[in-house]
């Protein structure tokens, strides 16, 4: 408790160092700078306005309200990351929660780590930390990628390096954003995964998307029959087979009827037709969950 004090202190005092006009620190190698930068800084809230670069931007009222409880009893135990921009006027990099929470309750200061940064160094360093936050959303994280690539000019390799994911998890975070925005905005409220979006981004008309969309929210889908939904909606249904007179072309109205079938049940649906006309219809399952979810499409049907 003395030692959490004394840091206390020491910040309250840094703080003091700051407000003298005397010691405006604006670079790493002022007079001073060695003794706020990189060290905890009790701020004045109202001297920090909010990072215009932060890439998240849906922030939940009932956690921010539990954590600004949790702030109100216990204090803001994470500092949170400011940048100067001028004397006594300092930039969120990262924590805006905790700062959100902290207004809430009507904080006078809070405690924070000071760095010296230009807007390309301040972006990309709130563009990384926040990716390496777990509650972010799947298209958060794909647009701060994206932002990466686009305004500090970062290519794949090197974002993988910078925030320690493999290049092909980049990649499927991007492709995210091929994605009609409707289906975007699904992921993010998180009426569908990400594992259901990764599926569609197979599927090039956004048209196409939407109704593939459409049926996974009121067939509750899983991501293993949305995957074979789509692949039966690239895939045209075959054009012929075999039955014991040989080989028989399958009727225009047969093709369209399978490629219906296949849509409405979520599976490549088999058929085979004779001869004379007459055929058989094959739908597969793959588990005792996904046959109960073929039946209920049925009996549903024949209600």
């Amino acid at each position: 408790m003395a030692k959490a004090t004394k840091k206390q202190a020491l910040g309250r005092g840094l703080s003091a160092l700051l407000k003298d006009p005397e010691n405006d620190i604006n670079s790493a190698e002022d007079k001073n700078a060695d003794k706020v930068v990189g060290n905890i800084v009790e701020l004045d809230i109202n001297s920090i306005e909010v990072n215009p670069f932060q890439p998240r931007t849906n922030f939940n009222e009932e956690t921010l309200r539990e954590l600004a409880s949790s702030i109100r009893e216990l204090g803001v135990i994470q500092p949170i990351t400011v940048r100067k921009l001028a004397f006594n006027n300092y930039q969120l990099v990262s924590g805006e929660r905790r700062f959100r929470a902290s207004k809430l309750i009507g904080l006078e200061t809070i405690p924070a780590y000071i760095r010296i940064a230009n807007d390309q160094e301040s972006l990309e360093m709130a563009l990384v930390e926040n990716i390496q936050r777990q509650d972010l959303d799947a298209i958060e994280i794909a647009l701060s990628y994206q932002r990466l690539i686009d305004e500090i000019n970062l290519t794949q390799e090197e974002m993988s390096e910078r925030v320690g994911k493999k290049r092909s998890t980049i990649a499927n975070y991007l492709r995210l954003l091929k994605l009609d925005p409707i289906i975007q905005t699904g992921i993010r409220d998180g009426f569908i995964s990400m594992g259901h979006g990764r599926a569609m981004v197979n599927i090039e008309d956004q048209v196409d998307q939407l109704e593939v969309y459409e049926k996974i929210i009121s067939n509750k889908l899983s991501v293993r029959a949305t995957e074979q939904l789509v692949k039966n909606l690239n895939n045209t249904p075959e054009t012929a087979t075999k039955s014991e007179d040989g080989v028989v072309e399958i009727p225009k109205h047969i093709k369209k009827g399978v490629k219906e079938f296949s849509e409405y049940f979520g599976h490549k649906i088999d058929v085979k037709v004779a001869k004379n006309g007459s055929g058989k219809i094959t739908i597969p399952f793959h588990s005792e969950e996904d046959f109960n979810r073929i039946k209920k499409l049925v009996q549903r049907e024949n209600k």
